[in-house]
């Protein structure tokens, strides 16, 4: 499990795209610093297994059905990334539950700066909307940040405005994130199971 409280702003170091999966290297002293072989780093919200380190460097593979629900499958040399190790059971939830099962990605739409902070607008599909609300906890590229604003659109989905500090700006991938560029969604989790427990019979109902 992750909270959301970004560690470090790594990079890509390669990514090898395979038939139906690929294996991404990615660079993060301080994520590899206690890292061992089949530990868990949550690399822009996406949950991934250590298969490999060399130095500061670790290797995951990322199967099939990641790379479709992720922006993942745009990683190349380079690219910046947002990496969390899992919450040790005594460490403190700073952010909120999170789990590195990303749902989905949204577009950025708008970005409106403030005076060292900025309001950062992103359109979400219809599909995960549902689980939002005002106020609420959502995780984008693995950052827990706050529901400000939440606009449902006529033609379905809805634009998530979310506020970030310059810690935020400076800290993670989503201060350089352009007008349509993807983040990666993670929706409450919670959310989630309640629909499954409301729509679903009670075990042994006939």
């Amino acid at each position: 499990m992750f909270t959301g409280i970004i560690e470090e702003l790594g990079q890509v170091v390669e990514l090898v795209p395979g038939a139906d999966s690929a294996r991404v290297t990615v660079r993060g002293p301080v994520v590899t610093s206690d890292a061992v072989p089949g530990a868990s780093i949550a690399v822009n919200g996406v949950c991934l297994t250590v298969v490999d380190l060399a130095g500061d460097t670790f290797t995951a593979d990322v199967m099939a059905q990641t790379l479709a629900l992720s922006s993942l499958v745009t990683a190349a040399p380079g690219v910046p990334v947002n990496l969390e190790r899992p919450v040790p059971a005594n460490g403190r939830l700073g952010g909120h539950i999170v789990q590195g099962h990303v749902d989905g990605t949204g577009t950025v739409v708008e970005r409106v700066p403030g005076d060292g902070w900025e309001l950062v607008r992103v359109a979400v599909p219809a599909a995960l909307a549902k689980y939002i609300v005002a106020q609420g906890s959502i995780t984008m590229d693995g950052v827990s940040l706050t529901v400000a604003e939440l606009q449902d659109k006529p033609e379905g989905g809805s634009v998530v405005t979310v506020s970030l500090i310059p810690e935020t700006l400076t800290r993670t991938t989503l201060g350089h994130r352009g007008l349509g560029e993807w983040v990666n969604l993670e929706v409450d989790v919670l959310a989630k199971y309640v629909e499954r427990l409301t729509t679903t019979s009670p075990v042994g109902a006939r």
